[in-house]
């Protein structure tokens, strides 16, 4: 039987820390001169996948 082959773009986007995955927050490239201050400080935050997701990301990732 083969290897399992981990997805490489959810390998790019997804990262394992201890029992959460932690992933980067949308709308934090480009157009940032008409967002506040504020709103970019609160897109730096860490963000996390929502616990109807992580079955799924764990398949990508082939830690499930």
């Amino acid at each position: 039987m083969p290897k399992m082959k981990t997805n490489r773009g959810a390998a790019k986007r997804f990262k394992l820390k201890k029992n959460l995955i932690k992933c980067k927050s949308a709308f934090k490239n480009h157009i940032l001169t008409k967002k506040s201050p504020q709103r970019k400080a609160n897109l730096n935050a860490p963000k996390y996948v929502h616990e109807t997701n992580v079955a799924q990301v764990k398949k990508l990732l082939c830690m499930a």
